[in-house]
């Protein structure tokens, strides 16, 4: 009995150490686009009113675990009974993030300042316009939302699930679960986090009184103010450049000539240093999204300008 029951907690010890790391592979495979869906879903809350703020992060929230609770057996019978779609859909996510990156690299460059200065002013004057609807636009703020995390969410399983080619199906089980549920929770809890900033900040640059402390809260409050848009900022530039470089690199991986180019390069550079070759692959990963997704792009402006003339 006694040897039974060792044996059991062994073979338990040993599932979690291995589902710890595949957990620790997936999870870095997946932060690029974690910093995407956070950038992403940051942003959606953008124009709701204060007070709405946590209640439209917690709606989106539970919309992202339906998601999750769809898509994760999905990607198991998947990798149960088809496991040679596997990397196609993989590279047809890469190439997704690609495309999506550059569509929005573009948008930034090609539209001018006063065009988003227009946008902001007619989002904001929807919020303040007693004739709008504020739950109908709520609710299409969120079904907006959850279905920018149906597509990430998507990435982030079939990302995970290409990393476990060889793993049993229990540790594939036992990885995605952990992994849908952990994103959702991370993802949402910053996004929480990072729209109440703002709120933050104005508190404690408001405190009354005249004390050090006080002081010391107010210059608190105005640094927190200060820096929040650029946090807003810095996540959307992290999270587009990860999406080109994961993306880039799904789809280099899957494409033998182009891995065998960059695997030569990396080897010649780690010979003089590992961080500069980890550096360089990197950025190529990354001009192969940019690559990718400028002829995805093309090609689906293109598309679009045939089926309209027909």
């Amino acid at each position: 009995m006694h040897t039974i029951l060792l044996a059991l907690i062994d073979d338990i010890s040993t599932l979690l150490d291995d589902v710890a790391v595949l957990t620790k592979v997936a999870a870095t495979k997946t932060a690029g686009v974690m910093g995407d869906d956070l950038a992403l879903n940051a942003e959606q809350v953008a124009g709701v009113r204060v007070d709405r703020e946590l209640p439209v992060v917690w709606a989106v929230a539970k919309g992202s675990f339906i998601n999750k609770l769809i898509l994760v057996p999905a990607a198991l019978a998947i990798s149960a009974f088809i496991p040679a779609a596997i990397m196609p859909l993989m590279m047809i996510g890469g190439l997704f993030l690609c495309f999506e990156g550059f569509e929005k690299v573009a948008h930034k460059l090609l539209h001018k300042d006063e065009e988003k200065v227009t946008a902001r002013a007619q989002q904001v004057a929807a919020v303040v316009d007693p004739k709008i609807d504020l739950v109908a636009y709520e609710r299409d703020k969120v079904k907006g939302a959850i279905r920018t995390d149906f597509v990430l969410s998507a990435e982030i399983i079939v990302i995970t699930l290409g990393t476990m080619a060889v793993a049993t199906f229990v540790q594939q089980v036992v990885t995605l679960s952990i992994v849908a549920v952990g994103a959702t929770v991370l993802v949402y809890g910053l996004v929480a986090g990072i729209v109440k900033l703002d709120d933050l900040g104005l508190k404690l640059h408001t405190q009354g009184g005249s004390g050090g402390g006080d002081k010391l809260e107010r210059q608190l409050g105005a640094g927190i103010l200060r820096t929040a848009p650029l946090l807003m900022k810095s996540l959307s530039v992290v999270g587009t450049a990860a999406m080109f470089t994961v993306g880039g690199g799904i789809i280099a991986h899957g494409v033998p000539p182009v891995a065998h180019w960059i695997e030569s390069i990396d080897a010649g550079v780690a010979e003089r240093s590992a961080l500069l070759a980890t550096i360089v692959g990197m950025l190529l990963d990354a001009v192969v999204g940019i690559v990718a997704g400028g002829l995805a792009v093309l090609v689906f402006t293109l598309g679009k300008r045939v089926l309209g003339r027909k």
